[in-house]
């Protein structure tokens, strides 16, 4: 009998897969795109991040199925699991995430309605994500509820 912690091992070596195979397709796009070489690098590094440990973290969430995790991810998880998490990080990942999720829309994976609640959240949320990670930052809060706003 299989456990849970085993189906979840396979679904995650699965989806690596299929993800190894999104970001080389990715990385091809970005070129083609007009995107330098070490910028389009930077992109697959975020995206890779992304799904391949945000989404693989605790489920096994497909990357066209991460869609609609991008606040938690650049709004709390981000912030507290990436040593090098900083306002201008979580910038760039949200470029990457509107570029990569963009490259999936036009495979026919996410809709564009998908699309435009990627671009809403991203727009409305940006100052609140940075706002927390500058108090996470903040050596005189010393009561992590303040960098959550609980």
């Amino acid at each position: 009998m299989t456990t849970d912690y085993e189906k979840w091992e396979k679904d995650c070596k699965r989806i690596k897969k299929e993800n190894d195979k999104l970001l080389d397709e990715f990385y091809t796009y970005l070129l083609n795109h007009g995107i330098k070489s070490k910028t389009a690098k930077n992109h697959i590094s975020n995206i890779d991040f992304y799904i391949n440990e945000f989404l693989l973290y605790e489920d096994a969430i497909k990357a066209k199925d991460g869609i609609y995790n991008i606040d938690m991810f650049l709004g709390y998880w981000f912030i507290k699991k990436a040593m090098w998490s900083s306002p201008a990080h979580i910038k760039s990942n949200a470029a990457s995430l509107k570029k990569f999720y963009t490259f999936i829309h036009e495979k026919g994976m996410v809709t564009e309605e998908d699309i435009k609640h990627l671009t809403s959240t991203i727009k409305n949320k940006m100052p609140e994500w940075i706002a927390t990670m500058e108090r996470y930052e903040d050596p005189s809060i010393t009561d992590m509820a303040d960098v959550w706003g609980l």
